[in-house]
């Protein structure tokens, strides 16, 4: 699933393309692509066609592109599932493999062009959806300047890149938190962005076991884990998020090379880059989790 580097990736890959640009047309292809979004296709299409992008904004996996707002206050959200995919095309490019919705655009500057939602696996969506204002009062996420987030994402916690993120929160978060912090690390509504990948890779950097109860944690082993956490999605992100196959590409269809990087996630049996003993895959909620035994003892 795409995580926060990777989701960054395509939110900053549509952003000169698509703020300030006018949607001309929207076609709905495969009603799937719209779980999320309250109404059917036709109010899909008829709540999008002749409004303006004003910004493009990102928390933790979800994006959303805030519209012209008038009296209304809403944007297009996207989720990508599994993957999903959001391309920037010409205008009047062949339907791709695999694409749910086109959104065809006009840019003062760039011209005519399209956005194509394709998603092979169909738990990607896209929606129209109401912005309510910031709890904090600070900026709704990553590109966006206005104190408002989309109704969908404000259970959604700030991640670890985000300026308003509060460390101070945070540690106090896993102090009340008899779970695993690698558990914790993917909860959501704690910190936002983190997914099986780079929780993987941050707790090995930091040499934290994951099954390690997040109460546990002497506050500058948090502190630690919290900084290994930001220096692998600032990683990531630099070298265009990681791909192993097909499914994750930024915008133009490029994959993201962060997968020659990694020190612990996929290397079941191969030896740690540290220590040289050998990485273990384990069995964690209906996923994997790659560790170093040696380096990061369960305590």
């Amino acid at each position: 699933m795409p995580e926060l580097p990777e989701v960054e990736v395509v939110r900053a890959g549509l952003a000169p393309a698509v703020v300030g640009a006018q949607i001309v047309a929207v076609t709905v292809l495969d009603d799937r692509a719209l779980t999320r979004h309250p109404g059917d296709a036709v109010s899909f299409e008829a709540g999008l066609a002749g409004r303006t992008f004003i910004a493009a904004a990102r928390r933790g996996k979800f994006l959303w592109l805030p519209l012209d707002t008038g009296d209304t206050g809403d944007a297009l959200v996207g989720h990508l599932g599994m993957s999903g995919q959001l391309l920037l095309r010409a205008s009047g490019a062949p339907v791709e493999r695999h694409e749910r919705v086109r959104l065809d655009i006009r840019h003062p500057v760039h011209g005519d062009l399209a956005v194509v939602f394709s998603d092979q696996r169909t738990f990607g969506s896209l929606a129209i959806d109401r912005l309510i204002p910031t709890p904090d009062g600070a900026a709704g996420g990553w590109g966006a300047d206005a104190a408002v987030v989309p109704t969908q994402v404000a259970h959604i916690a700030r991640d670890p890149l985000d300026a308003a993120f509060a460390d101070a929160h945070f540690r106090a978060a896993l102090r009340t938190k008899r779970s695993a912090i690698k558990r914790v690390l993917l909860d959501q509504t704690v910190v936002s962005g983190i997914g099986n990948i780079y929780a993987d890779e941050a707790l090995w950097a930091a040499r934290v076991h994951p099954e390690t109860a997040a109460s546990d944690l002497a506050t500058r082993t948090v502190t630690r884990v919290l900084t290994e956490v930001r220096t692998v999605l600032e990683k990531a992100l630099a070298e265009g998020g990681t791909s192993f196959d097909a499914q994750y590409v930024n915008v133009n269809g490029q994959a993201g090379y962060f997968a020659h990087s990694l020190n612990a996630y996929g290397r079941g049996g191969e030896p740690c880059p540290r220590c040289g003993g050998p990485i273990v895959r384990d069995s964690f909620m209906n996923r994997s989790s790659h560790y170093c035994p040696r380096c990061q003892r369960r305590r």
